[in-house]
């Protein structure tokens, strides 16, 4: 057991692969415990007796939860053993998911390593989304934009990149255009196309704090203009006007992560289709 009085404790997770899985299901583990620090110890592509050996020196150095996804039957029961003999918890995270899979299915696991990375068509989809994500940044190519799934609106400093990324990642083809009041919106956007649009807003506050780090870090704005807490506020009243005329949906950010943001847009979007295959079997 970890002392009581410390700040913080160890979490090692160990894979077989990235780690990936491990490091997002402990976040949303650890973000629960807002007092103390989890000070993480990734291992990934454990593969070996050998590589095996390096990770459990590390962890009884620093003993503290461990968390793996390991296929090798033997490396995991190693691992499991060691952790036994320095009385500190162990859990293979995917264990209990593939149990339930297993006794609804009737089938055993086939174990594969890395096996959501496989290289099959969804990788590749996912691959043709970033590069074109990248392509259509802050506005570029817009005669494209039919092409994209999704169209994400807003003014400056409301996270459009990085939420264009992080859906792309998800597969989704994502072009974000800036709002600027003093230039018209692209042509191909105003007229007919089939990508969803979306405008993200925030309060002026929060965009002003933003812009200023930005504007000191790099040094690229004229700083007064910039953070003017009127002219932002100008500038969501006009984000707003435009949306509302298009019938564009509008997302507050100000207090969304960029996965909470992504998750709402994929939301809204699938809400669009289902909408859209009821008309369509309406007139059928």
């Amino acid at each position: 057991m970890p002392d009581t009085q410390a700040s913080y404790y160890h979490l090692h997770m160990v894979s077989d692969a990235t780690g990936e899985t491990l490091t997002t299901i402990a976040k949303a583990a650890s973000v629960q415990y807002a007092n103390l620090r989890a000070i993480e110890h990734v291992h990934p592509l454990v593969r070996t007796q050998r590589q095996l050996i390096r990770v459990l020196k590390e962890i009884e150095q620093a003993p503290g939860i461990v968390l793996y996804t390991v296929v090798n039957k033997e490396l995991g029961e190693a691992l499991e053993a060691k952790c036994h003999e320095l009385k500190i918890p162990c859990l293979a995270v995917l264990k209990p998911i593939m149990q339930i899979f297993e006794s609804y299915i009737g089938e055993p696991q086939t174990p594969t390593v890395a096996g959501q990375h496989v290289l099959d068509a969804d990788y590749f989809r996912r691959i043709d989304a970033l590069n074109f994500t990248m392509r259509h940044d802050d506005g570029q190519l817009p005669q494209d934009l039919n092409e994209a799934d999704i169209i994400i609106m807003g003014i400056s400093r409301t996270s459009k990149t990085p939420t264009s990324i992080y859906l792309a990642q998800r597969g989704y083809k994502t072009a974000n255009v800036p709002i600027v009041p003093t230039i018209p919106l692209p042509e191909p956007l105003t007229g007919k196309h089939s990508a969803f649009v979306v405008c993200l807003v925030a309060q002026a506050d929060r965009i002003a704090e933003v812009r200023r780090n930005r504007a000191m870090v790099l040094g690229d704005r004229d700083l007064d203009g910039y953070v003017n807490r009127d002219a932002i506020l100008a500038e969501i009243s006009h984000s707003r006007r435009i949306c509302a005329k298009n019938g564009w949906p509008v997302i507050d950010v100000t207090r969304r992560s960029v996965e909470e943001t992504a998750a709402t847009i994929i939301r809204l979007l699938h809400d669009r289709r289902a909408d859209a295959d009821e008309v369509e079997q309406v007139n059928e």
